[in-house]
């Protein structure tokens, strides 16, 4: 124990509390007894925790923060990291990479059930893993995501500017008043800036090394892969190994089809197994699948479009990923904090059945959705828009 209280104050060093907040830490109820927050790694889950501690306990001897695969967990359990912290006045325990720990969603139901006087708090980056093991803690967790950074947190983390959140009905009645705002009162030349974003600018840590942030990458999506796959599903690793050859393809064709017998042929595997690869790719935050609008049994085998979980996938996978995929991957990857989206009959995405959005490059037109109520066009490589037309950046600012 000594071990893991030495572990937390040397850390704890490390964090300031004026540090800049990710846009989730103003969301959670910090009073829940049992909250769980879930994202991918390097989302900036832990500094955020840090940063809370640093705030929020000024007795740092009231709280314990550790990561679970820690050595002490060897031969302890989180059980008996709880009675330590009841019988030495420690009212709140933060565990990182609760993931990592057999069973864990347990061991956290007997924590909250035999010792009221404690909050925990704990984090995981292997979303299959969470997804098969959350339910047993039904209503006693609350369960947070944490999504990369946006277009808006980037620009404040890189010093450039340090600007408002913006709903999706004031981007889309607004869009003109804001973008001018931005661009032509304060001057900031998002467009330069935004096409740094796309590449290396979603995952916080590409600020500790940006020469080998592709790399970085590749190596959290092959533990998804090789590791965290397998670890839920019963495939056969030579279906395993059909994943990067399948994101491979995904990353360099238009997004407007999804002809499964055409990928199955190329992966020479069958349609039930790319279908489940397609499943699990997707609760694993690697791609996003869009169904059609319409609520109809189809939907439940096939998606009508895939997109990536975010453009910094896509560029770490394929240097010729296909630009119209990259706009609609960002346009969606903003949207879905927020709004369901799903893929429409005319246009591209629509969200919350309202809003229609057709992306594209700059000399996009409304052609393809000419006369549909509440549609617009996104268009990339703009710095202002135009009555119905909205520059693709702008949806950076929708957190």
């Amino acid at each position: 124990m000594e071990q893991l209280i030495t572990y937390f104050h040397r850390l704890l060093k490390r964090y300031s509390q004026f540090g800049q907040m990710r846009y989730l830490y103003d969301e959670i109820n910090w009073a829940n007894r049992l909250i769980l927050i879930r994202g991918p790694k390097g989302s900036g889950k832990t500094t955020m925790i840090m940063q809370h501690i640093q705030r929020t306990f000024p007795d740092k001897n009231k709280v314990l923060y550790c990561s679970v695969d820690h050595m002490w967990f060897a031969s302890h359990t989180l059980v008996d990291l709880a009675e330590y912290a009841y019988t030495h006045g420690i009212s709140h325990l933060f565990l990182d990479e609760i993931h990592r720990y057999d069973n864990w969603a347990q061991e956290l139901k007997n924590i909250y059930d035999s010792y009221p006087d404690i909050h925990v708090v704990v984090t995981g980056s292997n979303a299959l893993d969470i997804i098969r093991q959350v339910y047993d803690l039904s209503r006693r967790c609350r369960v947070y995501t944490m999504h990369g950074l946006s277009f808006r947190e980037y620009l404040k983390l890189e010093g450039i500017a340090d600007l408002p959140s913006y709903s999706l009905e004031d981007i889309v009645t607004r869009h003109l008043d804001i973008c001018r705002d931005i661009t032509i009162q304060k001057d900031i030349k998002v467009l330069l800036h935004f096409e740094q974003y796309v590449k290396e600018g979603y995952y916080p840590f590409y600020r500790d090394d940006t020469t080998n942030y592709n790399d970085r990458l590749s190596q959290v999506i092959d533990t998804i892969i090789f590791n965290e796959i397998p670890a839920v599903s019963n495939l056969e690793y030579e279906s395993v190994y059909k994943v990067k050859p399948l994101l491979a393809i995904l990353a360099q064709q238009n997004p407007y089809t999804l002809n499964i017998s055409s990928l199955c042929k190329s992966l020479t595997i069958s349609r039930n197994v790319l279908l489940k690869l397609i499943d699990l790719l997707d609760k694993a935050a690697l791609i996003r699948r869009l169904y059609a609008d319409s609520e109809s049994w189809g939907q439940i085998n096939k998606p009508e479009k895939i997109l990536f979980e975010n453009t910094n996938l896509m560029y770490a996978l394929s240097p010729n990923a296909d630009v119209g995929t990259l706009r609609e991957t960002f346009c969606a990857s903003m949207l879905v904090k927020e709004h369901k989206i799903t893929m429409p009959q005319k246009g591209d995405i629509l969200a919350d059945n309202h809003y229609l959005f057709e992306v594209g490059g700059k000399n996009k037109n409304h052609k393809q959705i000419a006369n549909i109520p509440n549609s617009y066009v996104v268009a990339d490589n703009i710095d202002i828009g135009f009555e119905n037309k909205i520059p693709l950046w702008l949806f950076g600012f929708l957190y």
